[in-house]
């Protein structure tokens, strides 16, 4: 047989299309050829599978071999497809039945002595194969537990090119790999932080509680020193836990930019990003020739913290507005346009002023009220908007920072997030929303209705700080949950009150 096809995947996004791998073999000067829109990457495959073949005992056929890549007219990258175009070549000669081949999909990167090195997004080619009603993956052994979520599909690992020889030749067997997602769950999640070690910074993280039951952006605002850094650091540890389709669709995007730690299989705790304020805008939201995730789409299901708020670029921030409204973020480029998942919620901090000791009681401010006004507008209205909660944190008094008494655990925070988001989960079950703040202008009519005193209140409150009519839906949003962490449903006065007290700098740039 001088023609053969193997079933590989090629990443898009953080999803794995199916890819053809024909191989042909014709007489003619010896030349190997790969055509479909390859890249750097696979065009270096011709090297790879050269000396590859050659260490293991099967050498390149004295032919004319081409290699085609299809559909021929969607650009392939990277190293994955050195596996299924060795079993091709092999294949087209004789070397290998053609029987099984079919039955299985191939990815894997060739060392030069054959053995098979580590791809990226396992997981996603994993899906991929079982929506195709395949058999089954071959792909490296150390993405074989991360592939082996997926059930329904034969996971088999394979850490050189003899041995898959051998098992497509039926003289070896390769035994499934599983992996028990109920025990990944089972086991506590761990982090090294915890909100006990937090001295003082009451109201603040109240508020942090209100945003994580809810699911609402905030924003700290405070001195240098404060523990603004400490607070958002054990935000993740107050977050219920996820759930398995969370879990695999954050794995999925962590496994298709590589960022998948070894021997983690499925990620069970939330995310946590704070990326550095020199990002640009493709590291934040997405971007390049062929579109990756950012940022923002690393921190879905978990934690987007921005520290320094206004020193990060002006159309950086900007670019935040579309994912912040839509939990998702599209990328166009003539090649493709990509949609990226990006529901995460954002955490901020920023000083008060340039020189950050505007509310320290202890140090004297040198800012004038213009630099002040100046500072702050580095973030836009628009974007402020989208922040429900703005909450200052103080400097931490010396008697608080030298009390023994630690304040509560994460865990006992966490279980009144995670009884907040159940009356959620309940509420809502009919509305495909999880929580409070992903509530539309109609679901808030129908879901966050006041009494006339707390209507007063509000009218009050929208005529004295200028409050629009987008900040005006937040503070329903986080009535809500406030309502939602005290276990009742009717939203009284007193967490319409409390809402408005979180648009701290609504008030300031009012001057009121």
């Amino acid at each position: 047989m001088s023609i053969s096809r193997v079933t590989s995947a090629a990443l898009s996004g953080i999803h794995a299309d199916l890819v053809d791998v024909e191989v042909d073999l014709s007489h003619g000067l010896p030349q190997l050829a790969i055509v479909g829109l390859p890249d750097l990457a696979v065009k270096e495959s011709k090297d790879r599978l050269r000396a590859a073949l050659k260490n293991i005992g099967c050498p390149l056929p004295v032919k004319r071999v081409t290699i085609n890549l299809a559909p021929a007219d969607v650009k392939k990258e990277g190293s994955a497809f050195d596996l299924p175009m060795a079993v091709g070549i092999l294949a087209a000669e004789g070397v290998l039945p053609s029987d099984t081949i079919p039955h299985y999909l191939m990815v894997g990167e060739l060392s030069l002595d054959g053995r098979i090195k580590e791809t990226r997004g396992a997981l996603s080619v994993a899906i991929a194969a079982r929506r195709a009603g395949l058999r089954g993956v071959l792909l490296p052994a150390v993405n074989a537990a991360e592939a082996a979520v997926v059930e329904g599909i034969e996971v088999l690992g394979v850490e050189t090119l003899t041995q898959v020889i051998d098992f497509l030749s039926g003289t070896q067997a390769i035994a499934p790999v599983r992996t028990d997602v109920a025990a990944l769950f089972a086991a506590p999640s761990f982090y090294a932080e915890d909100f006990s070690e937090v001295r003082g910074q009451a109201h603040v993280k109240r508020a942090l509680e209100i945003a994580a039951a809810g699911g609402h952006n905030l924003l700290m605002v405070g001195p240098p020193g404060s523990g603004k850094t400490m607070l958002a650091k054990r935000f993740c540890t107050i977050l219920p836990e996820l759930c398995f389709d969370e879990a695999l669709e954050t794995t999925q995007i962590h496994s298709a930019v590589g960022l998948l730690a070894p021997n983690q299989p499925l990620m069970i705790t939330r995310p946590f990003r704070a990326p550095h304020h020199t990002i640009s805008n493709a590291g934040l939201v997405g971007g390049g020739t062929v579109p990756r995730p950012g940022e923002v789409s690393l921190a879905h299901n978990g934690v987007l913290f921005l520290d320094e708020l206004p020193e990060f670029r002006r159309d950086v921030l900007e670019v935040l507005r579309q994912p912040l409204e839509e939990g998702r973020v599209t990328i166009s480029r003539a090649a493709a346009a990509l949609t990226f998942p990006a529901k995460f919620i954002l955490v901020a901090a920023m000083n008060p002023c340039p020189c950050g000791f505007l509310s320290d009681p202890t140090r004297h401010c040198l800012c004038t009220p213009v630099a002040v006004m100046r500072y702050r507008a580095r973030v836009s209205g628009p974007l402020l908007d989208r922040i429900d909660l703005h909450v200052e944190v103080p400097a931490v008094p010396f008697r608080d920072l030298t009390t023994e008494a630690g304040g509560e655990t994460s865990a006992a925070i966490r279980k009144r997030v995670t009884d907040a988001r159940r009356i959620q989960a309940e509420r809502y079950a009919a509305e495909k929303i999880r929580y409070n703040a992903s509530l539309t202008p109609r679901q808030i009519k129908k879901f966050c209705a006041i009494g006339d005193d707390a209507k007063r209140l509000l009218d009050s409150a929208m005529a004295r700080l200028g409050l629009s009519a987008r900040a005006y839906n937040r503070i329903l949003k986080v009535a809500r949950s406030i309502a939602d962490l005290a276990g009742r449903d009717p939203i009284l006065l007193a967490d319409v009150a409390e809402a408005v007290q979180y648009r701290t700098l609504d008030r300031k740039t009012s001057g009121v």
